[in-house]
């Protein structure tokens, strides 16, 4: 990230916890693409935890990664996924929370000396945003929320922590508009904040569109195996359902995958584990309905918006999904898709029940959430993001609240 003479590239280091280890592991990429994106016009860096079977240090795309060491690497499985959800799979992860810390918070402290950033991206506000307001706070920062670090961490203290990271932030953009309503409840000027969600890379997703077979009956769901992603209502909806031939493909993995093995025995129900960015995008364009039965997880976690639903959206699939903010934003209820109230099983099997056997709704609604994934084509996400970094470089000092 050091500036050539003569090269007039803002610097931009990106802080993340969620990073594939190398391409089409199966890992959200989003902050990937994103990175891509934003190199256009930044000379880019990517600060990001280590994860077993990564390269310390690696250029993907024009894109610097380096990944820290953060505990002994025989334990170190706190980043390895979503860090909320591996902490209350295993408790005693709880133990490499503060090593995360300090050893991101050290990690930051070199990268800024070394390469004098112009800007820095945190993803999530705890514990990027956090950490980048205490290791760097000369340098601008923007954070981004995604949904666990807004919905979740509602205890008192770690409101008060938020609220702190946020009001040193130039800019912080979040992906529904229900979380920028919780960002100005929290003291966030409105001004300073916006509702820029991820992208969705179209090439691809169109090219498993154009090759891949529709399977009769394939009902889809892609996501991490756990409460909030609803899949055991999905289950029990699929269960009663009469007088449809159907099979269910589940593409993920996650703390609950044991019971929701348990849950669909006897079952059409195929788990396939994690999978590749390109398996997954061809795992959706067969499908006939692709479900995204979301709903809040008792600690208040709840999506922002599923980058699955985008990639769904953009394979031009049949979507049957929670009706939750982000969620409504791409899907229109009997227009790009179906909603369903979160966690009523009854209404979720009703409108399976008609995407699978209503032709015509379903041919209307593949159009529609085709239409609905081209505004979030990467490259036009990646415009706004640039324009959020530049105006953050430009203004230079960082709010203080």
């Amino acid at each position: 990230m050091t500036r050539t003479a003569g090269s007039a590239r803002p610097r931009l280091l990106v802080l993340a916890s969620t990073f594939p280890a190398h391409p089409d592991d199966g890992v959200p990429a989003f902050v990937l693409d994103l990175a891509r994106q934003e190199a256009v016009e930044f000379d880019t860096a990517v600060l990001t935890p280590r994860v077993a079977g990564a390269a310390r240090s690696e250029t993907i795309d024009g894109v610097r990664v380096r990944r820290f060491a953060y505990f002994p690497r025989r334990f170190e499985d706190l980043a390895d996924g979503a860090i909320l959800d591996n902490l209350k799979a295993d408790r005693k992860r709880l133990l490499q929370v503060p090593a995360l810390l300090a050893a991101q918070f050290l990690a930051v402290r070199r990268a800024v000396r070394a390469a004098r950033p112009d800007v820095i991206h945190a993803h999530w506000a705890i514990p990027q945003g956090l950490v980048a307001a205490l290791a760097a706070p000369g340098v601008p920062l923007v954070v981004t929320t995604h949904g666990g670090d807004v919905y979740a961490l509602r205890a008192a203290p770690l409101v008060r922590l938020k609220r702190w990271v946020f009001g040193r932030a130039a800019h912080v953009t979040t992906v529904n508009d229900e979380m920028r309503a919780h960002l100005t409840e929290w003291g966030v000027d409105p001004t300073r904040s916006s509702v820029v969600p991820m992208g969705v890379d179209l090439a691809p997703a169109i090219a498993a569109r154009e090759t891949t077979v529709r399977r009769p009956g394939h009902v889809v769901a892609v996501g991490r195996l756990v409460e909030k992603k609803g899949f055991g209502n999905l289950v029990e909806a699929l269960r009663g359902l009469e007088g449809v031939d159907w099979s269910l493909t589940v593409v993920g993995d996650g703390p609950w995958r044991e019971r929701l093995e348990r849950q669909a025995a006897g079952l059409p129900v195929t788990f396939v584990g994690q999978r590749g960015k390109s398996e997954v995008l061809a795992t959706l364009a067969s499908a006939t309905v692709v479900a995204l039965p979301s709903v809040p997880a008792a600690n208040g976690d709840q999506e922002g918006l599923p980058v699955t639903l985008l990639e769904a959206a953009a394979v031009g699939a049949a979507i049957v999904a929670s009706d939750l903010p982000g969620i409504r934003d791409v899907v229109r209820d009997d227009v790009s898709g179906l909603l369903v109230e979160p966690g009523d099983v009854d209404a979720l099997r009703a409108a399976l029940a008609r995407a699978l056997t209503d032709a015509d709704a379903r041919e209307r609604h593949q159009a529609g959430a085709t239409a609905a994934a081209a505004g979030y084509a990467t490259e036009r996400i990646g415009s706004r993001y640039r324009d959020v970094l530049r105006a953050a470089v430009e203004r230079r000092t960082p709010h203080r609240g």
